[in-house]
Parts: structure tokens; C-alpha cells; sequence
């Protein structure tokens, strides 16, 4: 009997965990296909002279108990402090079972490292979430922190009732003077519209149940808990105070687990790009990969179909005579969010550090801080020495990574790369952050399609749904596979849920959907 094949689009999180899945709980042979030359998708790790990026920050946290094993399955916890940790004494549990995987002599640990973002905001920082301590009320000045009070009671008494928009959804968790402040500008800077013109969808997707109250809540049960384990299952998302974190970055627990696919039989094809599928009424027929090395095309039979690339792209290589004019039109008209980060190596930063956490180099602590300046168009700025300092190849350095949301085509991608790295340290030195003389080297990375937007045609995104889920050999999982905004874990989860509905004979895919769909799962900002 010739074994079934599970054709993967896809080597990021959710395609590599589905072959892992197959390879072990059935004998179906998983095949990845990777358009690029790099394991991990959005969360690959980019090698720039030794120096490591991370691209958007991953943080290996979640609510899910099944995937925080899975990762400790496939890279151990460290045994020992990272190397700051161990300099400046901090007091992190260690695991004494593992106390053999030394970071220092073993790359392939998870680290477990302090979690802290802040709001750079009126060229001063706050708490995320905003805390009531006393430096917030000095730098927001008694006047605006007294409308914030009253607007916040105000939403109490009279929230607004149908909630259509964003701005709507956010105005009702936290006043209207307080979303103003710290959520307009931000977010419409994210997404390049206003709030008021993203669904509210977005917010019940990637905004908990977090409010000002259960912010007090975590506050006070912080002082009094003495418990620091790295399983925080009862916390919310944006209030985690630690997480796990691979030695070299997210891309060196995925280049181990295509290591692990390989070894137990899996394939994976790098360069290799899907440029079409063959569809009948309810399955999907054949997968037509272009070899981008060699230029050559190979149609294979589909046994399964696991697919992660882009909606947008998928329906466009389907046989067009049998894909519905509809689908195609929705699947057109989806809109996607753009991503490019500047990497800056730095002699040391100009802002100090106002807080009592302590790092090598006397750094700011912050994995990463969000940039509220409406003057400037940086969104984030990722620290990676903060992150693992074994990303940084000289200590004595530092690493950072400016983020930027942009949209294809727009004036920001249209940069070429030296305009665009000039650009970026002029808006660092513009806000005081660094000073251009520090900057020792640079370099940029481009990542298209990297948030999928709920605005665009995604009001009809359920007719397009039905009609991939109509396909019964069809599997969409991951971020853009789903277009939806999905952390790595939950990735994760849609593959694990996929194989084990091909494992019980299930037709359905709705449970596939709901993975992030839950309360528990949701993410905030």
C-alpha cells in the first residue's frame, strides 16, 4: 500500500508543527515546500555578522499547557542563568532537573528571561499597561490624568452600546481620554487607518479581557504572590513578568524542529515556491511547485493539503474554472499590513534608565518599547540584547531593531535601503534616544504580508472560509493561512488540531477556527 503524503506549504511555526504532528501520531509522510531560504517564517531568526534578529519580537509564552511542553520537548530549559543573569545576581528559578544545560556551553536551551515593555511617550516612559504610579502622574500632568479619571467613570456609567469599530471597543474598556492618549495614534500607526474604520472584530481578537481593574487586580496580587514559575496560565497575556526565550532567538527552535522533521522522515524543499493548484468540486487535486533554483516546475498529487501561505495568494493559484468569481473577488480585496526592520549596532543609547531593573551595559531593560511620538513613524523598538544576550556578538555592544508598519508600494517601502537606514537614525536622534556618532553598523529587512487586516474585504471573509473549508483535503492554518492574527502558539495549535482531525476522520474544520476564537487565548494591544 503506497503511503499517503501530506503536501505543506509553509516552513514557519504552523507547517513545521503539522509535519511534526503527522511524523508523530499517523504514517502520513509530510513534504514541506518553503519559497525562501529560511526556516521559520515570521518567526525566523536573521544572522547579520553574528549579530541575531528577531523580527516583531516572540516571546515563547502561552496559554496552552500542550504547547508549552511542546517547546520545552524540543529544546530543554537552561540549567543555568544566562550570562547577564549571572553578573547581575538576579534571582530567576532554576530548574534543578536540568541543571546540567548550561547556557554557556550548550546553544540548543530555552532561556528564561524578564518581560518588560514600556510606552515612550512625551519623550518619557510608562508602564504597559499603564500603571498608577507616581512617575505616570508626573509626566501625564494633574489635568490630563483628571479627565482620563472622568472619562473612565463616565464609559462606566454610560458605555456605548454597540460596539461597530475599534475606536468603540477600546473607548469602552478604558474612557475616551485615556484611549486618546495611548491607543489612537499607536494603533493607527500599526494598521494605516483609523480606528474607527478597523471592525471591532480586531479588538475581541487580539484585546483580552484587560481593563484598568484587572490591571490593579495583577498589581496587588504581584506584591503578595511569591510565585515565579514560568507557567502563568491565570495571567493576562500583557501582564506576564517572564517567558521563555531560545538562546539564539525563535528561528533556532525551528531550524531544530526541521532538523527533527528530516531525521524522522519528513521533507523539506527550500527555494521551492507553490504557484498552483489543481481543484475539483471538494478537494484539492494536485500542488505545482516552481524550484526557484533550478527553474523547473513539479506537479504532485495531493493526499492532504496543508497550506500557510497568504489567502490572497492560495486562491490566486487555484484553477480559476473552478474557483467561485466571489471567492476570487474577496480573496483580491484582503489587505495586509507591511513590515520593515532597521538593525542598529550601537556604541550605547542616550535614554537612561529610570528604573530600578539593572543590565548588562546599564541599558534600558525593555525587550521592547512601544513609540507613542505622533512626530515620528517608528512603531517599535526591539532591545536584543534584553531578549537573549547571546544575540548580540559583542557584548560590549548594542543590538537594536526599529520597527516600522508600512504598506507595499507606499512611501515608506518605496525607500530605497540607505534613504530608508538614514531615515530611521534621524527619527532615533530626533527623539533622544541615540546619537548618530554611536551607531557602529546597520542594516535593513523587508517582510511583506506579515499582519493580515481586518478591514479590506474581511466583512465577506466567511464566504471565502466556506468555500476553502468546502475543499475536504484542505487545511488552512497559521497567521496568514487563516488570515488572522495569530501569535506563533496559536500557529501552532490550528496544525495540532488539523492532524488530529485527519487522525479521527473528522470533516469538519470549524474547530479549527476556533482556536484563538476562546477568551483564554486572546492577546492585548
Amino acid at each position: 500500500m503506497t503511503q499517503k503524503k501530506a503536501l505543506i506549504i509553509g516552513a514557519g511555526p504552523a507547517g513545521l508543527t503539522a509535519a511534526y504532528e503527522l511524523l508523530k501520531n499517523t504514517d502520513i509522510k509530510p513534504i514541506i515546500f518553503e519559497m525562501s531560504s529560511d526556516i521559520g517564517g515570521l518567526s525566523k531568526t536573521v544572522n547579520y555578522k553574528g549579530n541575531r534578529i528577531d523580527i516583531g519580537g516572540h516571546r515563547f509564552f502561552s496559554k496552552s499547557r500542550r504547547v508549552m511542553d511542546w517547546w520545552q520537548n524540543i529544546m530543554p530549559l537552561q540549567g543555568k542563568p544566562a550570562i547577564d543573569d549571572v553578573i547581575l545576581k538576579r534571582e530567576i528559578p532554576i530548574p534543578v532537573e536540568n541543571s546540567e544545560n548550561d547556557p554557556e556551553t550548550n546553544d540548543r536551551v530555552l532561556l528564561i528571561r524578564s518581560r518588560l515593555s514600556r510606552i515612550f511617550f512625551l519623550r518619557s516612559f510608562f508602564d504597559y499597561p499603564i500603571s498608577l504610579k507616581f512617575d505616570t502622574f508626573k509626566n501625564l500632568g494633574i489635568v490630563r490624568i483628571a479627565k482620563i479619571g472622568f472619562s473612565y467613570i463616565w464609559i462606566n456609567i454610560k458605555p456605548i452600546k454597540n460596539e461597530e469599530s475599534l475606536e468603540d471597543f477600546l473607548i469602552n474598556r478604558f474612557g475616551t481620554e485615556l484611549y486618546k492618549t495611548f491607543f489612537k495614534d499607536y494603533t493607527e500607526k500599526v494598521w494605516g487607518v483609523p480606528c474607527e474604520e478597523i471592525p471591532a472584530d480586531w479588538g475581541a481578537q487580539r484585546i483580552k479581557g484587560l481593563s484598568i481593574t484587572k490591571t490593579l487586580i495583577h498589581a496587588f496580587k504581584t506584591i503578595l504572590s511569591s510565585d515565579k514559575s514560568i507557567d502563568q496560565k491565570n495571567t493576562e497575556t500583557s501582564l506576564i513578568e517572564q517567558f521563555l526565550y531560545p538562546k539564539l532567538g525563535p528561528g533556532q527552535l525551528w531550524e531544530e524542529v526541521a532538523r527533527l522533521v528530516k531525521e524522522k522522515g519528513g521533507e523539506i524543499h527550500m527555494q521551492h515556491e507553490a504557484v498552483g493548484i489543481g481543484v475539483d468540486s471538494d478537494s484539492a487535486e494536485t500542488l505545482t511547485i516552481l524550484n526557484n533554483i533550478n527553474g523547473e516546475e513539479t506537479t504532485y498529487k495531493c493526499d492532504y493539503l496543508f497550506s500557510t501561505m497568504p489567502i490572497k495568494d492560495l486562491i490566486k493559484r487555484m484553477t480559476p474554472s473552478q474557483t467561485p468569481d466571489k471567492v476570487k473577488e474577496i480573496a483580491k480585496g484582503l489587505v495586509y499590513r507591511d513590515f520593515i526592520t532597521v538593525g542598529l549596532l550601537l556604541k550605547k543609547l542616550q535614554i537612561t534608565n529610570n528604573t530600578k531593573n539593572k543590565t548588562l551595559n546599564n541599558i534600558v531593560p525593555d525587550n521592547w518599547i512601544y513609540i507613542q511620538e505622533s512626530d515620528v513613524k517608528i512603531g517599535r523598538l526591539q532591545i536584543f540584547n534584553n531578549w537573549s544576550p547571546y544575540m548580540v556578538a559583542d557584548k560590549d555592544h548594542i543590538w537594536i531593531g526599529l520597527e516600522y508598519f508600512c504598506q507595499e508600494g507606499d512611501n515608506l517601502w518605496s525607500k530605497t535601503d540607505p534613504e530608508f537606514i538614514e531615515f530611521a537614525i534621524e527619527e532615533l536622534e530626533k527623539i533622544d534616544i541615540i546619537s548618530k556618532e554611536d551607531v557602529i553598523d546597520s542594516t535593513i529587512l523587508r517582510v511583506p504580508k506579515t499582519y493580515p487586516a481586518y478591514f479590506g474585504t474581511y466583512d465577506q471573509f466567511d464566504e471565502l472560509c466556506a468555500y476553502t473549508d468546502s475543499l475536504k483535503n484542505l487545511f488552512m492554518i497559521g497567521r496568514n493561512g487563516m488570515h488572522r492574527y495569530n501569535n506563533a502558539d496559536h500557529s501552532m495549535l490550528t496544525a495540532m488540531v488539523a492532524v488530529e482531525n485527519i487522525q479521527q476522520g473528522l470533516t469538519t474544520k470549524r474547530n479549527i477556527w476556533e482556536v484563538n476564537t476562546e477568551q483564554e487565548y486572546h492577546e492585548s494591544k
